[in-house]
């Protein structure tokens, strides 16, 4: 513990602050896995490592209650990320056992929906995964989006531009090949920096959340006090 860097991370973020950040990008190798046969290749290279990022993404829904499954899942190296197009190979058995192998540490943001998402393609054990958005408030991290999360640890913005674009197209873009790498890298990135960092004590921890529970339920109040303020005003006129 002792070699730990010290933890100077603010809580929060103001998204405007965030806007005047200089903009990255991953820019290591992305390969983009279409076609059964890249597989194999790909599963021996990321066999070799004990940490990996991960992400998943779909096909945007702008209707209620209409879902589309995971169409891309992206997993990064500190220099290479792959990404596997479900669409086109589902998800191999060989990506499958990576998830489930404990002596592989892999990392997400809001995991859970990521890793529910890729066994409806494939049943597995998940063995090993990390999720940063139960992890960062150990480091009094209050903000839970990755673009936040980024910009608190590194000082620097990752674009979340290609959210929702269509990722069942034929082809991926540049844009979004870039996109996708991104998140998986960021997150593996930040658990990197998280782990040679002094965490909080629970005390300190149990303080933070406490402050953020108060400052919730006073934006609340002063939502309400608005919210009847302005009924009253338009009341008024009427009850002339």
């Amino acid at each position: 513990m002792t070699n730990l860097k010290p933890n100077t991370f603010p809580a929060h973020i103001d998204k405007t602050a965030i806007q005047e950040l200089p903009l990255t990008y991953f820019e290591g190798e992305v390969i983009v896995v279409d076609h059964p046969e890249q597989v194999a290749e790909a599963a021996a290279y990321l066999n070799q490592f004990t940490i990996l990022g991960v992400d998943t993404e779909a096909r945007p829904s702008f209707k209620r209650g209409v879902h589309y499954p995971t169409a891309l899942v992206q997993i990064a190296t500190e220099e290479r990320c792959y990404l596997f197009r479900l669409t086109h190979v589902g998800l191999p058995v060989e990506i499958a056992q990576i998830f489930a192998n404990p002596a592989i540490c892999k990392v997400g943001l809001a995991f859970k929906d990521d890793i529910n998402g890729l066994r409806r393609r494939r049943d597995f054990k998940p063995t090993n995964c990390i999720d940063l958005q139960s992890l960062v408030c150990r480091y009094g991290i209050m903000d839970l989006g990755l673009q936040k999360i980024f910009a608190i640890v590194f000082g620097k913005k990752i674009s979340k531009a290609q959210q929702l674009t269509n990722w069942e197209n034929s082809h991926l873009t540049p844009e979004q090949a870039r996109y996708a790498s991104t998140d998986a890298w960021a997150t593996l990135l930040i658990y990197l920096v998280l782990k040679e960092t002094k965490p909080l004590s629970k005390k300190q921890v149990e303080t933070l959340k406490l402050a953020e529970k108060q400052a919730q339920f006073q934006r609340q109040q002063e939502a309400l006090a608005r919210k009847a303020q302005a009924q009253a005003q338009q009341q008024a006129p009427a009850n002339e």
